[in-house]
């Protein structure tokens, strides 16, 4: 059996700021009917689900960082029952934190840098100094892409620097560029191979990963051919390491998101998909005092730029002069200008559209289950999951044509499964959404595109089927 280790600082339940602790929550799982056994190691922050549970110390060192002597132990969760062992790097001090990565301002820590340095060395130390052995390391993000620099150029890690890495970008607006002066945290490695760590004037961790890695990959094939075209200052290098850089479309988890068995769904799916969608919209507008009749749009997801959620309240402001004929709920947390926007639309149109600038996962089933429309007006989207969740639950995407949200939302008018649109602008964004209008006045297109979408298959077991065959061309080189 194949062994893996996937290298990340996000695991859902563990801990989740985005899609890609969604990815590395769920794709272990399904290696494992691909005759891949897969562990996750992240860093063990003070999350409430992390603290609940009870872990085992597997192995205790110190790391030479700088000028400091830095103390690390390697834990590993007692009871596992999400489906792949689960193990976190201790370092009081760094990651004893209850956010992964903001502090209480609201920015991110300022000793980011050398929180990532540390759990990347922990990670190799532990490795060699335990001889663990592992077929293939899987890393995700810039947070994890010194690493396959560090095993092949840094004498201490001799003992792996033939050990096959796999690197998956699920953000490249995320690049992790660090000043020069944080070269003397790493490990010491061959002067010669500096180059390998620079991009842009800066010790690139996300140019060195591409760079170093065996395998690159994106999370959705579309998303790759974007960054070979509009990656700004990487755009070069990728097309320069395009041998080896891939798109695999990420799937999510069917038996966490299923309308049948949902634990968060009061009123589960028994029968028609119609009744279900009825019911949970009657119970969601009760609770948020909106319209249970008229047509439902929902938004889900962070309050960022690349989301798009800067445009919803000029949109709705379009919308509304329009029709009134449309309740909207609004879920998310993020930039706080946004979120006033869309808590002054909530005052204004008060029997239309409901604001919740909040993080709430229970929440979030209830409006996929509920909502007629979800919309997705994100500038770039490198899979997306939420439109995947949406259609499992008879929800329509409306979403911007970019990165996976092509693979997986062409419009309607090519025989596709939900609505698209062009350009990230608030007009085509209100413009989409009096389209979808039309659709939900047409009762029988309606149900017809629910069904369609419902049966759709987004499960993992295709991505893993690709990720298996991936490592083991590497592990056979």
């Amino acid at each position: 059996m194949t062994k893996v280790l996937h290298i990340s600082t996000e695991c859902y339940p563990a801990a989740k700021a985005g899609g890609m602790g969604d990815v590395v929550g769920a794709l272990p799982k399904y290696l494992n009917d691909q005759n891949v056994h897969t562990s996750v190691i992240i860093p063990k922050y003070t999350t409430a689900w992390i603290e609940s549970k009870k872990w085992q110390k597997i192995y205790d060192s110190t790391i030479e960082f700088g000028d400091l002597v830095v103390k690390f132990k390697i834990k590993k969760l007692k009871k596992s029952d999400l489906g792949f062992p689960l193990l976190s790097v201790d370092i009081p001090g760094y990651f004893d934190r209850s956010s992964i990565y903001l502090a209480p301002n609201g920015h991110g820590y300022e000793d980011e840098a050398e929180r990532n340095i540390l759990f990347q060395i922990a990670v190799l130390d532990w490795i060699c100094g335990d001889k663990k052995s592992f077929d293939l390391l899987h890393c995700h993000d810039h947070m994890t892409g010194l690493i396959p620099f560090m095993i092949q150029h840094c004498p201490k890690y001799n003992s792996i620097s033939t050990t096959p890495t796999f690197f998956t970008i699920h953000n490249g607006q995320y690049r992790g560029g660090l000043d020069w002066e944080y070269r003397h945290y790493l490990p010491k490695y061959n002067l010669e191979h500096e180059g390998l760590l620079d991009w842009d004037g800066l010790m690139h961790s996300l140019a060195t990963a591409i760079k170093c890695a065996w395998q690159v990959n994106t999370v959705s094939p579309a998303y790759m051919q974007e960054l070979k075209q509009e990656f700004g200052s990487l755009t070069s290098l990728i097309n320069h390491e395009t041998r080896k850089c891939t798109g695999i479309l990420n799937g999510i988890d069917h038996e966490v998101w299923n309308p049948k068995t949902d634990q968060y769904l009061d009123i589960k799916l028994t029968d028609s998909i119609n009744t279900f969608k009825q019911k949970n919209k009657s119970q969601l507008a009760g609770d948020h005092n909106l319209y249970k009749t008229k047509m439902l749009v929902s938004f889900i997801g962070r309050l960022a730029y690349e989301k798009g959620s800067d445009l919803i309240s000029e949109a709705l402001d379009i919308v509304m002069s329009k029709t009134k004929d449309i309740s909207f709920i609004l879920l998310g947390s993020g930039d706080a200008t946004v979120a006033d926007q869309l808590t002054l639309a909530d005052q204004k149109y008060k029997k239309n559209v409901r604001s919740i600038i909040t993080y709430d996962e229970a929440l979030a089933h209830k409006i996929y289950a509920a909502s007629d429309f979800l919309i997705m007006p994100s500038r770039f989207e490198p899979c997306g999951l939420n439109q995947m969740y949406a259609m499992r639950y008879g929800t329509i995407p409306v979403a911007r044509y970019t990165g996976g949200l092509k693979d997986t939302v062409p419009d309607i008018t090519v025989g596709g499964n939900g609505i698209s649109f062009d350009h990230a602008t608030a007009g085509e964004l209100a413009h989409a959404i009096l389209r979808a209008k039309v659709i939900f006045d047409k009762k029988k297109e309606l149900y017809k595109l629910r069904y369609k979408i419902c049966a759709l298959n987004f499960s993992w077991d295709h991505a893993a089927t690709n990720y298996a065959h991936q490592y083991n061309l590497l592990i056979n080189n």
